[in-house]
């Protein structure tokens, strides 16, 4: 792991009198698993709609691979190697599950340079990473929830990302899945090379997964560091964990979800 691919200095993110994000600064280092946890309304969401593009900050810049895409549109976050999953799937139900992943590779970094032929063909290749390749053929609303977060997963990793921004990609999935699916995140960041920054609340996995986690409060950050030391901050205790002896609960788990 060297260098840094993402970096946000001091965002700020008002809607009306409410300051979502508050000077919020942090450095994501390519390779790596970046959490980010905190409470409901901690601003986390918001500040995923600031990386991607969605909202712009009314303070602060965001750096992407040395350059300052403070100011591109979503789609040119996407033609760069950024790309995203949303906390509420939506895949396109009319079209089949490979058209759907499809949609991915035809609006990424290959944008205007790729067929509908070779879109198919990526799109193939990455159903099968995920494990849907026996359900290219399905009509994308017949999945279940579970096949739908990989689908969701899919046609971000279709549009060959370098920094994948997770938002609960894990929500609503049962303790097996969850286990499951943590499995195929590091595969994406081992196997493709792929930097992951994620939201999360499933408490016991990001701990179990990422590097790293940045903890949110208000829109504010109160903490940044290693799973151990973020379970150990009294800050976060008090404002998140609630219970220490959970909190090192979770530390003692790392390895391996339940």
């Amino acid at each position: 792991m060297a260098g840094e691919i993402l970096r946000g200095e001091n965002l700020v993110k008002r809607f009306g009198g409410l300051v979502a994000v508050n000077e919020v600064s942090f450095e994501v280092k390519k390779g790596e698993i970046f959490g980010i946890i905190g409470p409901n309304g901690a601003g986390k969401t918001t500040l995923f709609n600031m990386i991607s593009g969605v909202y712009k900050p009314d303070e602060g810049r965001i750096i992407y691979e040395g350059r300052d895409i403070t100011n591109l549109k979503p789609h040119e976050r996407a033609r760069l190697g950024i790309a995203r999953t949303h906390q509420v799937v939506k895949p396109f139900p009319g079209l089949t599950v490979l058209e759907n992943i499809a949609v991915g590779a035809l609006f990424g970094p290959r944008y205007g340079k790729i067929s509908e032929d070779e879109a198919l063909e990526i799109a193939r290749e990455v159903a099968s990473f995920v494990g849907l390749g026996d359900k290219i053929e399905l009509p994308a609303g017949a999945l279940n929830v579970q096949e739908k977060k990989r689908l969701e997963l899919a046609r971000a990793l279709a549009a060959e990302p370098r920094l994948l921004l997770l938002d609960e990609v894990l929500a609503g999935l049962t303790p097996a899945e969850i286990d499951s699916m943590l499995g195929l995140l590091r595969k994406v960041r081992d196997e493709k090379g792929v930097t992951i920054m994620m939201v999360e609340h499933v408490m016991h996995a990001v701990m179990n997964i990422a590097e790293r986690i940045m903890v949110l409060h208000f829109g504010r950050k109160i903490a940044e560091g290693p799973p151990e030391e973020i379970a150990n901050n009294p800050d976060v205790i008090a404002v998140y964990l609630g219970d220490p002896s959970l909190a090192l609960k979770f530390v003692k788990r790392r390895g391996g979800a339940s």
